[in-house]
């Protein structure tokens, strides 16, 4: 039994759901449409950049969710998915799935994108299994502020060691997770895609190309 890890975000998905999500904020009106989309921007490119600051753009990202209901989001979060995510998913991706779901492995997908949105899209993919960055909540509603360490570069590398040992301990009497996969297009991803067995750079962006073809891992794409 294998281990399959998959990034979401342009790798399983045909865009950036979290930089999506911004934009949906202003397009409901729960965020100020003329500063909200500039700074959403310049955080996707300091992303892009490797640059980013993920605590401070997971406090942005979250500030509109402030007082909240979890009620009043899981509508939200329904049409997010009908709207913005579908028209993101991509059948190859399903079929990748299907590939190591049949050969019995396990499926992780390990997203930076924090819970509110990683969490019903894991959902529309078929995962049971996902990380992500957290969310604060008081009760049943959100703080508006990020949770814990984000599941974001080196963070992922932390967050599947803790997901490993859960695993470990709850899951006694099943065959140990021998070999590791793990999608990624970004070079965000390079710390944990340099720990696993079987590193796959998925319609990978320049810097992740360049290393992949450094070492000789697999590239492939789910969008041709």
């Amino acid at each position: 039994m294998s281990l399959a890890i998959f990034d979401l975000d342009n790798t399983l998905l045909a865009g950036d759901s979290d930089h999506r999500w911004g934009e949906f904020l202003c397009e409901q009106n729960w965020a100020s449409a003329d500063n909200y989309r500039t700074r959403n921007d310049q955080f996707y490119a300091d992303y892009q950049a490797g640059s980013l600051d993920m605590e401070a753009y997971l406090s942005f990202v979250l500030g509109p969710l402030q007082g909240k209901s979890r009620r009043e989001v899981q509508v939200l979060q329904q049409q997010f998915v009908q709207d913005c995510i579908e028209p993101m998913l991509l059948d190859k991706a399903f079929e990748l799935i299907d590939q190591h779901r049949i050969a019995g492995d396990v499926l992780l997908l390990m997203t930076a994108t924090h819970a509110v949105v990683a969490e019903p899209v894991a959902a529309r993919l078929g995962f049971e299994h996902w990380l992500c960055s957290g969310v604060g909540m008081d009760r049943q509603h959100y703080t508006g502020k990020p949770e814990g360490l984000p599941c974001f570069q080196r963070g992922k590398v932390v967050h599947l060691e803790a997901w490993r040992a859960q695993w470990r301990a709850s899951e006694a009497s099943s065959p140990d997770l021998e070999e590791t996969w793990f999608y990624s297009d970004s070079h965000n991803d390079l710390p944990l895609l340099s720990t696993v067995d079987h590193p796959v750079a998925v319609d990978p962006d320049p810097t992740l190309r360049l290393h992949a073809q450094e070492r000789g891992w697999t590239i492939l794409s789910l969008r041709e």
